[in-house]
């Protein structure tokens, strides 16, 4: 079975957990994307299913944005798509209320927040418990919440990150399944931290991916 990158390469930061096997499940996951902006975590979502090592497919893509880079990509792989304007639903919760009928249609088993700029509700993260997928560009619990990298550097701090996590209620606080560290450098902005930052988001993503439907199947079995 393909084994994760080697973490102690210098130019690809670390991360926790360290280089092991990845999980195979009894069938693949059927996975629901749900992104915001580019959509380069959804990408590499899409090349971790099809490449590996990740043992999944991806079912469905949603969008809130018309026209936004992750429409354009799912439409460039061939990957199912869908826009919830969250402007045309009159609340939070009546949005994930489509969003939850939308993903049960699709019949997915995990559910992965890419760069989806919405807070979510009790209605989605009930709908889907402890199969709820979000990264964040922190190294959680530092710097929950908007404009991670922006907290970073007005903080002044020389490490910063990214976290993977199974998302509940508050905010940015659920369990985390896996980070990975990134140095600041003199003279980064937030283009350039950020930039480096998804380079390690597109690396544990999958991973954490992996690693919620290994913990899915250990609960059934």
């Amino acid at each position: 079975m393909p084994e994760f990158a080697d973490p102690s390469d210098p130019a690809l930061g670390f991360q926790w957990p360290l280089s092991q096997a990845w999980p195979c499940f009894d069938r693949p996951l059927r996975l629901g994307v749900m992104a915001s902006g580019a959509g380069s975590n959804f990408e590499a979502l899409v090349r971790a299913c099809r490449q590996g090592p990740l043992d999944a497919e991806l079912a469905l893509l949603v969008v809130n944005n018309p026209h936004c880079g992750a429409q354009v990509r799912a439409r460039r792989l061939d990957v199912p798509w869908q826009l919830h304007d969250h402007r045309q639903h009159g609340s939070r919760a009546e949005l994930d209320g489509a969003l939850v009928r939308t993903f049960g249609e699709a019949r997915v088993d995990l559910v992965v927040m890419a760069g989806w700029m919405r807070i979510v509700t009790p209605v989605l993260i009930e709908a889907y418990p402890q199969r709820l997928v979000n990264i964040h560009p922190s190294l959680l619990p530092s710097f929950r919440g908007l404009d991670a990298v922006g907290q970073a550097l007005a903080a002044g701090v020389t490490l910063s990150g990214c976290s993977a996590h199974l998302v509940t209620a508050e905010v940015d606080a659920g369990p985390i399944l896996v980070q990975a560290a990134v140095p600041v450098l003199p003279g980064d902005d937030r283009r350039r931290l950020t930039e480096r930052i998804q380079e390690q988001e597109h690396r544990i993503l999958p991973l954490a991916v992996a690693l919620a439907g290994l913990r899915l199947q250990q609960e059934a079995a």
